[in-house]
């Protein structure tokens, strides 16, 4: 009789939840005053949601079948409007279905002159973006698109020179593109005409929250008819309404689709702290095709070098519970997902994000709530205007969210102070199994302390810092209330304040189990202020771990493949301490005249990196010898059974990196896993490319004899192939390279040891041997 009546009930339970729950159905071959059903459906998700809208208390789910579906406006739903009791909204037994925010156009394309067509298209603005087979193709621009070079594939330091300029006919709307003088990110304009010497008269530069000058190298211009002249480009006659168009290699006009952009933000999903917008679920859709938005990059973080513009394809603000999952975002032209100001218990998760012209998932909250804020570097409160309350004033801004399992690759693509994933702001966010790759500044960036509590962990980050400079597959600052540019400052505010510095980031940020490589920056890069983290368990394939001036930093049973630690101008008392971690090469400090709490009870695979410790009194308990891991060419860096590494206190992990799901596992890349710079011998020559050239050491007295060098030292270039790196800074075969920086290059691990602590610079002074004279030289250290 139990077990009947728990049937029953159960059965009852199940009858009323169907009862509940309503499908509501959506077709490109519906109509907009059908039912909603599955014979009769709607023809587009604005209709299916003011139905949705009417259902109270009902558990929604709306089934979209496979189609192309273009919008004109943004789908906004609101917590004013929406009753339900969830909504799902997800395609239709995994059809495939686009949400688009481009306007599909039928034309007719007549030849113009040479490899040039043109079409009559009747628009009341210029287009933002022109998509041809739902690709996006390229304004007419200088110089032309070269999918090998960096930054903005193709810049030229003539592309606004009056004289060069000369030959157009309208300066008007051109788009002038270039890097920051600093490379921190990039600034946009667009042009209102010409003075009287020829330079265009620009309008814009803003996108970078410090005083910025436009790179005087770095730069392009688009949005030019006269620069039409290479395959998929195209330019837009307002005047004329005429579109001007190079078909790609191997494209038919005739049997092709076009689309024009129309919109930046797809869907927005609104509420507010009082008034929530809850419990809707966002799967298996695809969002694409959205403007750029890089004129719009305006808002100041705190103290930061980050101008942001606060949408996103899908935008959500004042949302509880809200999960978008299983979805692709491409041809975007701005950002992807933004939480905005208070989100609570939101997760992204298994989503595809690439092609992005700026950043990937955003969790940014409302600077309203922050106590005492700073907008400007150089903005300081005098101590006694400082709220020495800690946290936040109200709860305005995303909290308990989770991303995990994305994969977010090639983004950035116009706006270069971006990240695959952005937190401002923001308390106890989870970033989790994300693989992020191909990206023009850092993977994960973290803005400031506000508020902490952050778990960085399982991620998978590399190709990173590909187009500016100074940064990190993981970036952070912490210019939050105690601190200031004045580093004697800071340090007095700390002794009288006593804990003045965990005010804003009242919980460790932890960052663990990840794995980093940078080639142009640092693996992991503390920067100005960031304080009260706990860094364990990552492997750092390349760039190393810079720790700037900050206080309570654990970092603890790391692996640094090739490189070091990077203490720079470290604080009295900051409390930090480095242990049991495995280190490469000698620290490489800058400025440093405080080294925390501890750093001992390290492993180092060069001795002259311990020995280098020792004689700064530290790491009196480290050891030095070979790594002994299990299978390095492989990417696993466990250490094997019984190596003496495990008596410093290291302790194996998993190497379980990047998504997890089956199918973006098969489309993720992994790393470059590098040769173990310890390898290269001090004692022997032997050949590896650096510069994209072939070296070795000089080793023999023949060797030095034939190039007429005082010892048998330095490094000699045996090929330097046209165009490579080595070339582009006028190395030639025969070379011999005496020093780089501030270190003799005798043999190739002293090259390459060098190498990896500087290369964050950018630039580098050389000294090479050529024809037997010493010659000064300056070089880039990569491309």
């Amino acid at each position: 009789m139990k077990i009947l009546l728990i049937v029953l009930i159960l059965s009852l339970i199940s009858a009323i939840n169907v009862l509940a729950q309503v499908k509501i159905f959506v077709s490109e071959k519906g109509q907009s005053n059908s039912v909603g059903t599955i014979a009769k459906p709607f023809n587009s998700l604005d209709v299916a949601l003011k139905q949705a809208q009417k259902l109270v208390d009902k558990d929604v789910i709306i089934e979209v079948r496979e189609g192309n579906y273009y919008l004109e406006k943004t789908i906004v739903l609101n917590s004013d409007e929406l009753k339900t009791k969830s909504l799902t909204i997800r395609a239709y037994q995994n059809e495939k279905v686009k949400i688009i925010g481009s306007k599909p156009f039928q034309v007719d394309w007549q030849p113009f002159k040479k490899n040039i067509w043109q079409a009559k298209i009747n628009l009341r603005e210029s287009p933002d973006r022109v998509y041809l087979n739902g690709k996006s193709l390229r304004m007419a621009r200088y110089p032309n698109f070269d999918k090998s070079s960096k930054p903005f594939n193709g810049t030229a330091e003539d592309a606004i020179d009056p004289n060069r300029i000369s030959f157009w006919k309208n300066y008007q709307n051109v788009f002038v593109h270039g890097l920051q003088n600093y490379r921190w990110g990039s600034l946009h304009y667009i042009s209102k005409g010409k003075d009287e010497k020829g330079n265009l008269i620009l309008e814009g530069g803003w996108q970078i929250n410090r005083e910025s000058s436009l790179h005087k190298e770095f730069r392009f211009v688009e949005n030019v008819f006269e620069e039409l002249d290479a395959p998929g480009e195209w330019f837009y006659d307002k005047e004329t309404k005429t579109l001007y168009l190079i078909p790609p290699v191997g494209v038919d006009l005739k049997k092709s689709h076009i689309t024009i952009g129309t919109i930046d933000q797809l869907l927005v999903l609104k509420g507010d702290m009082q008034k929530p917008l809850k419990n809707i679920s966002i799967q298996k859709l695809h969002f694409t095709q959205t403007n750029w938005t890089f004129m719009k990059t305006k808002e100041p973080m705190l103290r930061s070098d980050w101008m942001l513009y606060r949408g996103g394809a899908v935008l959500l603000e004042g949302t509880e519970n809200i999960q978008i999952s299983d979805c692709i975002f491409d041809e975007i032209g701005g950002n992807a997902i933004f939480l905005s100001n208070y989100n609570k218990n939101d997760v992204i998760k298994d989503n595809h994000l690439y092609n992005l012209g700026a950043s990937g998932i955003l969790f940014v909250g409302n600077p309203k709530v922050v106590r005492s804020p700073a907008f400007q570097y150089g903005q300081i409160f005098p101590i006694n205007e400082i709220d020495f309350q800690p946290g936040p004033k109200i709860n305005d801004f995303p909290q308990n969210c989770v991303a995990e399992g994305n994969l977010i690759h090639h983004i950035g693509l116009i706006e270069k102070q971006t990240a695959g994933i952005d937190i401002d702001m923001s308390t106890n966010i989870k970033v989790s199994h994300n693989s992020i790759y191909h990206t023009p500044r850092a993977g994960i960036n973290v803005g400031g302390g506000t508020w902490g509590g952050h778990i960085i962990e399982y991620n998978d980050v590399f190709d990173t810092v590909l187009e500016t400079g100074d940064n990190g597959a993981f970036n952070s600052w912490g210019r939050d209330r105690f601190w200031q540019p004045d580093r004697e400052k800071i340090e007095k505010v700390v002794a009288e304040k006593k804990g003045i510095e965990l005010l804003d980031v009242i919980k460790p940020i932890i960052i663990r189990n990840n794995r980093f490589r940078c080639d142009h920056g640092w693996d992991i890069d503390l920067d100005d202020g960031s304080t009260n983290y706990e860094i364990y368990n990552n492997v750092l394939l390349n760039g190393g771990l810079k720790l700037r001036e900050g206080y309570h930093r654990k970092v603890f049973n790391n692996i640094l493949i090739n490189n070091t630690l990077h203490p720079h101008v470290w604080l009295k008392n900051s409390n930090d301490s480095f242990e049991n971690n495995i280190v490469t090469i000698s620290y490489a400090p800058i400025l440093n005249e405080h080294w925390g709490k501890i750093i001992d009870r390290n492993y180092f695979l060069s001795e002259d990196g311990l020995n280098y410790a020792k004689q700064k009194n530290l790491d009196a308990k480290s050891k030095t010898g070979k790594p002994e891991f299990t299978n390095p060419k492989s990417g696993n860096y466990q250490i094997k059974a019984n190596s003496q590494v495990f008596s410093i206190g290291f302790k194996n992990f998993p190497m379980d990196f990047g998504v997890t799901s089956v199918s973006l596992k098969k489309l993720a890349l992994e790393p470059i896993f590098p040769q173990i710079l310890t390898e290269f011998s001090k004692a022997k020559s032997e050949v590896t490319i650096w510069q994209n050239a072939k070296v070795k050491g000089i080793e023999t007295l023949e060797e030095q004899s034939a190039f007429g060098l005082s010892e048998a030292k330095g490094i000699l270039f045996l090929e330097v192939p046209s165009n490579s790196l080595a070339e582009k800074n006028g190395l030639k075969k025969g070379d011999v390279l005496l020093r780089l920086g501030n270190a003799m290059t005798n043999n190739l691990f002293g090259l390459m040891e060098e190498f990896q602590k500087i290369k964050w610079q950018g630039y580098s002074e050389a000294i090479i041997y050529r024809n037997q004279k010493e010659i000064k030289i300056s070089i880039k250290l990569s491309e």
